[in-house]
């Protein structure tokens, strides 16, 4: 008989977070320019995930949910609740990419941010993969801190031929 939740998965997507000490548990995001911090306290068996889309900073605003500062403070705090310490804590960033050309470079000021960010809380980096022109699939495992990582290419629309329509005049719908 499988446990429950084996093979369980939460996804998150820009502006959530999620934090979990389940030891089957995998949290999910798809990431472009936007990154994901995956820290996890390895003794304590917690950790969590969040999906920020601008760096941001004090002030409220209407995307204030999606900022990098309110995020990476909602899920420190909610590691620290569930039993992490501050001091054991290690992250993970992925993402950051330049998915599109001509229209500036938000995901390398992501990343720069969340890197400093880290470093000023004093939380180490211990892997990641930041950057490039490809978007990611990051799969996290919280309770052990595993992370599998897959890249999504563009995929490339091409036109798709329709055939005409009857001479006749009529036009059903259905």
């Amino acid at each position: 008989m499988q446990h429950p939740s084996q093979n369980a998965r939460i996804n998150i997507v820009q502006g959530e977070y999620h934090v979990s000490g389940d030891k089957v548990l995998a949290i999910s995001t798809l990431l472009g320019s936007c990154v994901a911090a995956c820290i996890n306290d390895p003794i304590a068996e917690v950790g969590g995930m969040n999906h920020f889309l601008l760096p941001g900073d004090t002030a409220a605003s209407p995307l204030f949910s999606r900022h990098g500062v309110h995020l990476m403070e909602l899920l420190i705090n909610g590691l620290l609740k569930k039993g992490a310490a501050r001091h054991r804590l290690e992250a993970k960033l992925f993402g950051g990419a330049r998915t599109m050309q001509g229209l500036g470079d938000i995901g390398s000021t992501n990343a720069r941010f969340a890197q400093d960010f880290l470093k000023r809380e004093g939380i180490a980096i211990t892997g990641g993969s930041l950057g490039g022109e490809t978007g990611r699939r990051i799969q996290f495992w919280p309770a052990s801190g595993r992370v599998m990582q897959k890249f999504v290419r563009a995929v490339e629309e091409k036109p798709v031929a329709v055939p005409a329509l009857p001479p006749t005049g009529d036009l059903e719908l259905f």
